[in-house]
């Protein structure tokens, strides 16, 4: 009886189907559009390209690859090339990283109940942005720039998240502070290191500071899927504890809850797949903090789904910019680019439709 009232109180404090409407039926009806959704854009993205190939020719090439049926003889070794080694890794590497970030948007804005945040709250993006300049500015630097670039990312949370303990308990605002904190002094040095770099140099790290999918292989989507897509099923298995960690800490602790367990869990889940992200493909603004509002406006705040939805959303969003991004003119456009240019007119539209809610 007591963990059904536990159940009953959550489910009122966190607003679940009742205030919103959203029945369970309703909710896995969402969710299948959006896989499909994702299904359709991953085929429409290896089709399209600045090469013209015919949706045959990539059906052949793709069940010649996955299947023991399929046949090449019909194909030239150019459309293989094309579909293969650099259409499908691509595509695979943007879904990969739009479910990492998304991802890592809702949890951050469910441990933090702050529906502004990003992932790169804690300086991950200031972080690996300095490790990346290192790996450029000093090429024979002991690390490759895709490590160096990881292991500052996760340097500058850990750096936040131990700034901010205080007592055994990391209170919200002063993690959030220093975050901004330890991510202005990696800025510094990333203008440092920009200041003392050779031309070419400099160029490579604005470059890579605009996020893309330029040199995507197999080799990075190897990396990327065994350990993004299970820290994704693990942050989705524990959405029932961000609902209650989304309450605030006095009332986790009273259900029963460890607040600091299940933030440091979901915090560290989250960093680790964003930090992967940002050193394989540099920096792509506002697929973390777009798709976990959009998430929410059609399917309400359990995390249970807004998770899923979350990652799906990102992964056809990315993914869709990419396609943009390499189509639009001759030469390839940054995806950071267009992502910022659709994410601000985005979030404007919210502040002027949805300010109150989302602030207060």
């Amino acid at each position: 009886m007591e963990g059904w009232t536990k159940r009953i109180r959550i489910a009122e404090r966190i607003g679940l189907n009742q205030e919103y409407g959203f029945s369970e039926i309703h909710k896995m009806l969402i969710l299948l559009a959006l896989f499909l959704l994702l299904i359709i854009a991953v085929g429409v993205a290896i089709t399209f390209g600045a090469y013209n190939i015919s949706v045959s020719d990539v059906y052949r090439i793709v069940m010649a690859h996955m299947t023991p049926f399929g046949d090449l003889s019909s194909v030239t070794k150019l459309h293989n090339t094309i579909v293969w080694e650099l259409r499908i890794p691509r595509v695979l590497l943007a879904v990969t990283v739009g479910t990492a970030l998304a991802t890592a948007g809702a949890v951050f804005q469910g441990c933090f109940r702050n529906p502004l945040v990003e992932p790169y709250i804690l300086g991950i993006s200031s972080g690996a942005a300095f490790g990346a300049a290192m790996g450029i500015v000093f090429s024979n630097f002991l690390l490759s720039i895709q490590l160096s670039a990881f292991i500052f990312g996760s340097l500058a949370v850990a750096m936040a998240y131990f700034l901010a303990r205080v007592r055994k308990e990391t209170p919200i605002v002063t993690l959030i502070l220093a975050g901004v904190i330890i991510g202005s002094i990696f800025s510094a040095m990333v203008s440092i290191l920009k200041y003392i770099a050779t031309d070419s140099a400099l160029r490579e790290i604005v470059f890579w500071l605009m996020g893309g999918f330029y040199y995507a292989t197999w080799n990075d989507v190897r990396l990327l899927v065994p350990i993004i897509i299970p820290s994704f099923l693990i942050m989705w298995a524990l959405g029932w504890k961000l609902n209650i960690l989304s309450m605030g800490d006095d009332e986790a602790r009273a259900l029963g809850v460890n607040p600091e367990k299940y933030k440091f869990v979901l915090i560290t889940l989250a960093t680790l797949v964003t930090s992967l992200a940002v050193s394989t493909v540099g920096i792509i603004a506002w697929v973390g903090l777009m798709m976990p509002h959009a998430t929410r406006m059609m399917l309400g705040p359990d995390h249970r789904y807004v998770i899923p939805a979350s990652a799906m959303l990102g992964g056809t969003y990315l993914l869709v910019c990419d396609t943009m991004a390499r189509t639009l003119t001759t030469a390839e456009i940054p995806v950071g680019i267009i992502t910022s240019i659709l994410g601000a007119p985005y979030l404007f539209y919210l502040l002027r439709t949805r300010g109150k809610a989302m602030l207060g």
